[in-house]
């Protein structure tokens, strides 16, 4: 009977037009936070190098072949870049100045032995735990990052002899050798592989193996900085790209088109969840109207009430439960044509080869229900606020 007496002067039309915007604007809000983290984990884990993250160099010209122009990065070059706004992070990724050889070392594999090509990355933009990242001498085998080029190389190599090709989890158990040479100083180190790299064409090894090998091995030679490694801000690689085409400066394809991908993607994702929040906002604010509306409508119930006997707390409590339980309704429905539409984006994406995580993200939830709180919350203050004012 109350709920009759309270709720029978209502505006459908308007009450419909409030409820479908909130149910698009939390539809989209939901779709588009999802898919933001997605995009930016994208590749995570896949690669060494952390997101956002790329090698370069300078382009090689006829007259960087003729020694006009120099290939290497100088300390200034290297400070003007990190001072770019859309720059997060810039370190030189250190060469080695000594010679040393890579081979296998384990009965279970054939010989194997090259000249390798070491370099060392400040620890802070690889994918790799600590623990697992950490040499000194005496310690029993260095750990290494093979490229992935290098590694196709040993299984053909393998393969070519006649023996079994070996995977990523196998290749890691196996005993591996750095040999070290300079002058009549020979020295062998065992070392193991920890993980693969299509980033980077060289060996990885800690700082602390490199400084070793510099200063116990090396002919004095000053170890110039070929490549640098950059990290740009989230969303922003498009300046990036600019950069380095304005500098003379390149990197691998593949980093640039994944970089690329998640920067145009971040991007429209970003500008639909403005729309989505502006939409939950405006949608939200109607129904607040809608509710003043309503209860101005029927003020003169709401005084013959209380004057009844009837507590404001159990008219607010009707007016907050009643709307309440509208955008809990529009937050569920929301929330499920989300499922859907993630089913059918989840196959866009992979179709298009962008293999993102389908697993939901509890974020995108937790938004959900802030949502609900925050309009539950108003819907509080609004209804106690226009009935006392009757009181």
């Amino acid at each position: 009977m109350l709920d009759k007496l309270l709720f029978k002067n209502q505006d459908r039309l308007q009450l419909l037009i409030a409820v479908f915007g909130s149910f698009l604007g939390v539809t989209f809000l939901v779709t588009s936070i999802h898919y933001l983290i997605k995009v930016q984990e994208f590749g995570k884990g896949a690669e060494i190098l952390g997101p956002n993250t790329i090698i370069v160099q300078k382009k090689v010209s006829n007259t960087g072949t003729l020694g006009l122009k120099p290939t290497d990065f100088s300390e200034l070059e290297i400070s003007k870049i990190k001072n770019m706004t859309f720059i997060k992070e810039v370190q030189p990724v250190r060469s080695n100045n000594f010679k040393v050889w890579f081979g296998t070392k384990d009965p279970l594999v054939p010989p194997f032995s090259t000249d390798a090509y070491v370099q060392t990355i400040d620890p802070q933009f690889l994918d790799v735990k600590p623990d697992v990242w950490t040499w000194k001498p005496g310690d029993k085998f260095v750990p290494v990052i093979m490229p992935r080029d290098l590694f196709v190389m040993l299984n053909t190599f393998m393969s070519a002899s006649g023996m079994t090709q070996i995977s990523d989890d196998l290749v890691k158990q196996i005993n591996c050798e750095f040999k070290l040479s300079y002058n009549n100083k020979t020295e062998h180190l065992n070392c193991r592989v920890v993980g693969f790299t299509n980033q980077v064409s060289s060996i990885l090894v800690p700082e602390s193996f490199m400084e070793y090998g510099t200063v116990n091995f090396s002919d004095g030679t000053p170890q110039k900085i070929t490549q640098i490694l950059i990290s740009g801000k989230e969303n922003e690689f498009g300046l990036v790209e600019d950069m380095l085409e304005e500098r003379g400066l390149e990197s691998r394809n593949s980093q640039m088109v994944v970089g690329r991908l998640k920067s145009i993607v971040g991007t429209l994702v970003l500008v639909i969840m403005s729309i989505s929040i502006i939409a939950v906002l405006v949608s939200g604010l109607v129904l607040i109207q809608y509710m003043q509306l309503l209860m101005s409508r029927n003020a003169y119930e709401v005084r013959t009430l209380m004057r009844i006997g009837y507590h404001p707390k159990k008219i607010i409590r009707k007016f907050f439960i009643y709307f309440v339980r509208i955008f809990g309704i529009i937050t569920a429905v929301g929330f499920g044509a989300f499922v859907l539409l993630k089913f059918v984006l989840d196959g866009v994406f992979a179709s298009g080869g962008v293999n993102i995580d389908t697993q939901l993200t509890l974020t995108s939830i937790f938004t959900l229900l802030f949502a609900y709180a925050l309009f539950a919350l108003a819907s509080f203050i609004t209804a106690k606020k226009g009935i006392l004012n009757e009181y």
